[in-house]
């Protein structure tokens, strides 16, 4: 597996995994990140949709998708600063930016794996 591939692939199972976990077992999730539990729909939504996004992430690996790799690097800055910028005007928890700074980490060591093949 080409280094690139193993930080999607990386990033994919972080995906999976904390979309299937928002998705099935929302309350039990929330409180560990210092949420409070809810009993909105919304939750699971995204945890749903972050999943099928993992899925995407780790289906790319097997085809060593170069040009959706460097979509994601994009898309995880996008995503980075989105996020702030909702924390820097108050629309959402300061803790929200510990899943941006998960995805600009991501972001760095795939462009880093890409740019040294």
């Amino acid at each position: 597996m080409s280094n690139p591939a193993r930080s999607i692939t990386v990033f994919g199972i972080y995906l999976a995994v904390a979309g299937l976990s928002f998705f099935l077992v929302p309350n039990m999730v929330l409180p560990l990140l210092g949420f409070p539990t809810t009993t909105e729909v919304w939750i699971r939504l995204t945890g749903l949709l972050t999943a099928i996004l993992g899925m995407y992430f780790l289906y790319s690996v097997r085809y060593d998708d170069r040009h959706f790799f460097r979509a994601t690097i994009i898309a995880r800055l996008i995503f980075f600063t989105g996020i702030t910028t909702l924390v820097i005007f108050g629309l959402a928890n300061p803790l929200l930016v510990a899943f941006g700074l998960v995805d600009l980490a991501g972001a760095a060591w795939t462009w880093q794996a890409l740019r040294t093949q």
